[in-house]
C-alpha cells in the first residue's frame, strides 16, 4: 500500500474465511491494505494457515504461512504439512484446547498470533499496533453451540497483545460495517446492519444523525446467530458430497450388518474441524471401517481427502456452487482431485429446502433485534446487507419481506467491516464504541 500520510487509526476485520485491514487518515479518508500476491493485490487475506515442514529438518520449528501464501504452499505441497482454515470458529469453544502439529502444540490463540505475524510479515507499510489506535471486529454471537464469550474474548486479547495491539479496542462487526455505510447518509436515519460472515450472521441497528457537520451514532440494539456462510456449504456437502464419500454406507461387524457412523462426516461439513482428521483417531477408525465396508470406495476416497488435505479444494468447489445458485435457478458441481470424481447438478429449490431451517432461525434473530431496538419495521429507514450470504435470494428475501426492497442497500462485501473499524478510531469518543452485552 502506497501513502503520503501516516495512519492515524487502523481496523482488523478478523473474519471466519477472510481479514480485512483498513487504515484511516487524521482527515478522514479511509483505505484498504492491499496484499500483493502472484502479480495481483489482494484486499483480503485469507484466514487460513499452513504449517510445513521439510522431512530432512523434522528437529526445527515449522514454517508458517498465512494467507495467499498458506494457499499456495497448501496447493504447491511440495512438503509435509498442516492447512488449517476457519479456526475462528474455535474462538469460543472450551472443548478445543490445543492442537498438536509438528509435535508442537498450539492453543487457540498461537494459531492467532501467528496468523497475524503472517499477515504483518506480508503487510509491507502497516504501522506498529502499538503506535496507533487499533479497533478490531468481533462477533456480537461467537461460533458453536455453547460460545464461551469471556473465553473468546481472553484469547483475542492474549494473540494481538502478542503484536502490540494490547489496549485495542474491540467493538461489533456490523457496528464498524454500519459506520462504513453512514459515511454517504444526507440525513438522519435508523439503520438495520446485517453482516453475514463465514461463521456468524450478526445484526445492529443504530440511530445516525448529524450535529455541527459531525456524524453520531447511537446504538439501538445488537443480535447475532451461528448461522452464517458456512452453515450453507455445509448443507451442500450434507446432501452432495457426504454420500458419495460413503455417508449412508454399510459395514459388517461380527456377523451383523451396521451403518457407517454419521459422525465422520459432520467434520467433513465443517472446513475448521476437517484439517484435524489428519492423524486422528477417527481417521484410524475410518480406515479400518473401509476394510470391512460392503462398498469400501467411497470410504477410500473420504481418506484420500483427508491424508491429501483436499478440504481447501473441496471448500471453493461447494462455494462455487453456492454462488452460481444465487443467480440461477440450478448449478452444476463438481470436484475432481486425487482420482476423486463428484459430479452433480443442484437445483435452487433443493438447495433452499435444505437451509429452511436455518432461515427461519436467521429470521428469529432479525426478530430479536428489533425486539431489543424497541421499534418495528417501518421506523426502520435503511437496511445495509454486507457479507456474502446476503446474495443468496432466500436470506434476501427474508429482508424484502419485512422492510421493503426499497430500504434495502449493499456495499463492498469485504471491506466495509474494517474501514469502519477504522473510521471509529477516529471519532471522538471511540471507546463508547466497545462491545457490550445486549439484550
Amino acid at each position: 500500500m502506497s501513502s503520503d500520510q501516516p495512519a492515524a487509526s487502523i481496523g482488523i476485520d478478523f473474519g471466519t474465511s477472510n481479514t480485512v485491514v483498513a487504515l484511516a487518515h487524521p482527515e478522514g479518508r479511509v483505505e484498504t491494505l492491499r496484499f500483493e500476491h502472484g502479480g495481483t493485490a489482494h484486499s483480503v487475506y485469507a484466514s487460513a494457515l499452513c504449517f510445513s515442514q521439510e522431512r530432512n529438518s523434522l528437529s526445527l520449528p515449522p514454517n508458517v504461512e498465512g494467507g495467499p501464501w498458506a494457499i499456495e504452499t497448501l496447493l504447491e505441497g511440495l512438503t509435509a504439512l498442516r492447512f488449517i482454515q476457519s479456526f475462528k470458529t474455535f474462538a469460543a469453544s472450551r472443548t478445543f484446547q490445543k492442537t498438536t502439529i509438528f509435535r508442537q502444540n498450539f492453543q487457540f490463540e498461537d494459531l492467532l498470533a501467528a496468523f497475524l505475524r503472517t499477515l504483518v510479515r506480508h503487510a509491507g507499510a502497516l504501522p506498529d499496533f502499538s503506535t496507533v489506535p487499533v479497533t478490531i471486529g468481533r462477533p456480537v454471537r461467537f461460533s458453536g453451540g455453547n460460545p464461551d464469550e469471556a473465553l473468546a474474548m481472553q484469547r483475542y486479547q492474549a494473540a494481538f497483545g502478542r503484536l502490540g495491539a494490547s489496549g485495542a479496542r474491540y467493538v461489533y462487526e456490523p457496528v464498524g460495517a454500519a459506520f462504513s455505510f453512514a459515511r454517504d447518509l444526507d440525513r438522519d436515519a435508523i439503520v438495520l446492519v446485517a453482516d453475514f460472515g463465514g461463521g456468524t450472521s450478526d445484526f445492529s441497528i443504530l440511530r445516525f444523525s448529524r450535529a455541527e457537520g459531525r456524524l453520531k451514532a447511537e446504538p439501538l440494539g445488537h443480535a447475532g446467530i451461528g448461522i452464517a456462510g458456512d452453515t450453507f456449504d455445509a448443507r451442500i456437502v450434507d446432501h452432495v458430497v457426504a454420500p458419495r464419500l460413503g455417508k449412508g454406507g454399510r459395514y459388517r461387524s461380527f456377523g451383523k450388518v451396521l451403518p457407517v457412523p454419521v459422525h465422520y462426516f459432520t467434520a467433513l461439513a465443517r472446513w475448521h474441524e476437517l484439517a484435524f482428521l489428519k492423524g486422528s483417531s477417527d481417521l484410524r477408525e475410518l480406515k479400518e471401517l473401509a476394510r470391512d465396508a460392503l462398498d469400501p470406495e467411497p470410504l477410500h476416497d473420504f481418506i484420500t481427502l483427508i491424508e491429501h488435505d483436499l478440504g481447501f479444494p473441496l471448500y471453493r468447489a461447494v462455494s462455487a456452487a453456492k454462488m452460481a445458485l444465487s443467480a440461477s435457478g440450478t448449478a452444476d458441481f463438481r470436484f475432481s482431485d486425487e482420482d476423486i470424481d463428484i459430479h452433480a447438478t443442484i437445483a435452487r429449490t433443493d438447495f433452499e429446502h435444505w437451509i429452511d431451517d436455518d432461515l427461519a432461525r436467521l429470521s428469529a434473530t432479525v426478530d430479536q433485534v428489533m425486539s431489543r431496538a424497541g421499534i418495528d419495521a417501518h421506523a426502520v429507514e435503511k437496511v445495509f446487507l454486507t457479507g456474502g450470504t446476503s446474495f443468496v435470494p432466500a436470506v434476501k428475501r427474508i429482508f424484502e419481506q419485512r422492510f421493503g426492497e426499497e430500504k434495502l442497500t449493499s456495499a463492498n462485501q469485504f471491506e466495509s467491516i474494517a474501514q469502519g473499524l477504522a473510521l471509529i478510531g477516529l471519532t471522538d469518543n471511540p471507546d463508547q464504541w466497545q462491545a457490550a452485552r445486549t439484550g
